[in-house]
């Protein structure tokens, strides 16, 4: 299945509040459809799965490439759910996000597709790119990049800068100083659910 496109309150009020797909709150608390506010006691296997998708939704990454996440996890040593959670932070279009540069991650992954963002100088146009520490991340230094950043600065996503990022509002140019604690994924999510979401496919 490809990105998801459709209504983004819909999912918000399905699965909670998604920081990184909408800024948005939704009216209504409950979830959507018919029968949303006479919800049935959900399974062991639901609950995994909403936490999955809540993952999914939020970070705008596919079934497919969140299961390569989950296997590239696996294969470095220490908890796979927050090496999972560091994999899918230090992307490209959420470490523009988490700047303030984008107020959505769907946003961040319009700015670096369509090249206004540099890596170390150079255009990157991949969302998916891992960031590293140690890599300046800046607009490119053309009129129309910077503008549609500034316009955005006015209103960031988050309020607070996660403290493995740092950056320079009238230069627009951040740097990654490491990897992010977990204290500072903005998500609330139980990471340890996906995986066992997972181990049965994976």
């Amino acid at each position: 299945m490809s990105r998801y496109r459709g209504p983004r309150l819909r999912v918000v009020r399905r699965l909670g509040d998604l920081p990184g797909l909408t800024r948005k709150s939704a009216r209504r608390a409950y979830p959507p459809g018919q029968h949303g506010q006479n919800r049935k006691k959900r399974s062991e296997y639901a609950i995994r799965l909403e936490e999955k998708q809540k993952l999914r939704f939020n970070y705008g990454v596919t079934e497919t490439q969140l299961l390569r996440y989950v296997r590239k996890a696996r294969r470095v040593t220490g908890s796979t759910g927050q090496v999972l959670l560091q994999l899918l932070e230090m992307r490209l279009d959420n470490t523009i996000f988490r700047m303030g540069m984008a107020p959505t991650i769907p946003a961040a992954r319009q700015l670096v597709n369509h090249g206004h963002v540099t890596v170390n100088g150079r255009i990157v146009n991949i969302a998916s790119y891992q960031c590293r520490p140690g890599e300046e991340i800046a607009v490119r230094n053309r009129e129309g990049s910077r503008k549609l950043v500034e316009a955005n600065l006015q209103y960031p996503g988050l309020a607070n800068l996660p403290s493995h990022l740092e950056f320079d509002k009238n230069k627009l140019v951040g740097k990654v100083n490491g990897v992010i604690e977990r204290e500072w994924v903005a998500l609330q999510i139980n990471e340890l659910l996906v995986v066992e979401y997972y181990s049965r496919q994976a």
